[in-house]
């Protein structure tokens, strides 16, 4: 399986100064994060639609031989941008996002589902569009259950997905998600099936969604063993992508860390 980190827990750097581009809504440079990731011994990282559009970036990543495994489409859409079909403000984010995808040699995008339920429908037929968009870039495009919003589970999302019925429409499986929605891994995943795509891996209390390190929150090194023991058991070869809170008290540690207990449990590149 192919193991990669989003970038974007990296991109408000360390110390002081962390608190200061917080506020200012300002990232380190993109190579610094990139190289710190590179140092770790990531060889992808999973990123957001304003990352790598620079030529400066793009050469970091190439001189590092760092790959683009995913990128979430969702992030820094305009308000309501994922909740309808694709015209403007919407139709000029995700068509800007999933082109740029392709350009830098991400295989899957992924977004996320609307906070009303009353929205599902248009939503259907953006998720639909975007679907066939993905099949002309080469992009496998993933939903993502995700707390608080009308898909919050595997099996809602699931059903979301076999509703709209297209071929590239899959399943982002997010660990601390399910945790919130109190879904047990072994017993959702087999539902998925071949729509299973995409696995974000973070921890937290099951009530916050957090993205914790792994392990610092309710996972244990068993529990943890026994989900990718569920993945070996699905045939799953698709990305493994940590995604944790560039707000942690050292993120770097964290994903530092988590690297570590991924490798020991799981066969990753």
């Amino acid at each position: 399986m192919q193991f990669a980190c989003c970038a974007s827990t990296l991109d408000e750097g360390r110390g002081p100064l962390r608190y200061w581009r917080r506020h200012r809504h300002r990232r380190v440079p993109e190579a610094s994060t990139l190289r710190a990731l590179a140092g770790i011994g990531f060889r992808s990282v999973d990123v957001v639609p304003s990352m790598l559009e620079s030529a400066a970036a793009i050469e970091t990543l190439r001189s590092l031989g760092l790959g683009v495994t995913g990128m979430a489409i969702s992030a820094e859409a305009p308000e309501g941008a994922s909740f309808g079909p694709l015209n403007p403000p919407s139709s000029g984010h995700f068509e800007t996002a999933m082109a740029h995808a392709a350009e830098v040699g991400a295989g899957w995008v992924y977004l996320i589902p609307p906070q009303d339920r009353q929205a599902l429908r248009r939503f259907a037929e953006c998720a639909g569009e975007l679907a066939e968009r993905g099949l002309a870039l080469g992009l496998k495009v993933c939903l993502e259950h995700f707390p608080a919003t009308a898909l919050p589970s595997v099996q809602s999302t699931l059903g979301f997905i076999r509703d709209v019925d297209h071929p590239n429409l899959h399943l982002l499986f997010d660990l601390g998600h399910a945790q919130i929605s109190g879904e047990d891994p072994a017993l959702v995943l087999p539902l998925v099936g071949d729509r299973l795509a995409y696995v974000h891996l973070n921890d937290n209390d099951a009530r916050r969604d957090l993205h914790l390190g792994l392990t610092d929150g309710m996972q244990t090194m068993e529990s943890l063993a026994g989900f990718f023991r569920v993945l070996d058991g699905l045939g799953y070869q698709g990305p493994l992508s940590l995604e944790l809170n560039r707000a942690l008290r050292n993120p770097l540690d964290a994903i530092r860390r988590s690297r570590k207990i991924v490798r020991q449990l799981a066969d990753v590149s």
